[in-house]
């Protein structure tokens, strides 16, 4: 928009936990606007959660997306004829936007039976500092710290 910036929209907090970070997330997960749908698979992980961890399944949850949260990410930047990957550091939102979408697509991509599991299991092996959303973030550092030399180029 070349006038102005567009308004923040505010987000409700979900009725089961009340909390604003599980209504993102859920409408991250949300496909083709069933969002009821989406309500369903998300608290039946976190039931599945609840059972085979001792602690609240919501803490888990959060602590589970604090560790794929990335701090640094790589852009790309053409520069004299060659394409060099230049680390910089991520806003506050879209590191969240980044981990729930990334936690989000492992999940899907594992081979258990209903989405429900998947991400529950993902939702596990993300706390325990595991899993191919975990696995991502580590990756996403590892490139940004080989080309921590490009990282004067930034823009």
């Amino acid at each position: 928009m070349r006038k102005s910036k567009p308004k923040k929209r505010i987000i409700l907090p979900d009725p089961k936990y009340n909390d604003v970070l599980v209504t993102k997330f859920i409408n991250n997960l949300m496909l083709k606007g069933k969002k009821n749908v989406a309500f369903k698979i998300f608290y039946d992980a976190l039931d599945v959660v609840g059972q085979k961890s001792e602690e609240n399944a919501l803490d888990v949850f959060k602590k589970a997306l604090s560790n794929v949260t990335p701090q640094v990410e790589v852009k790309s930047r053409r520069i004299g004829g060659a394409t060099f990957q230049i680390p910089s550091e991520i806003r506050p939102e879209r590191k969240m936007s980044y981990a729930m979408k990334n936690m989000i697509l492992f999940a899907r991509k594992r081979n258990e039976k209903s989405m429900s599991n998947k991400l529950a299991g993902e939702i596990l092996s993300a706390y325990k500092e595991e899993g191919g959303a975990f696995k991502k973030k580590e990756d996403t550092h590892r490139m940004a710290e080989a080309n921590k030399a490009f990282s004067h180029f930034r823009f």
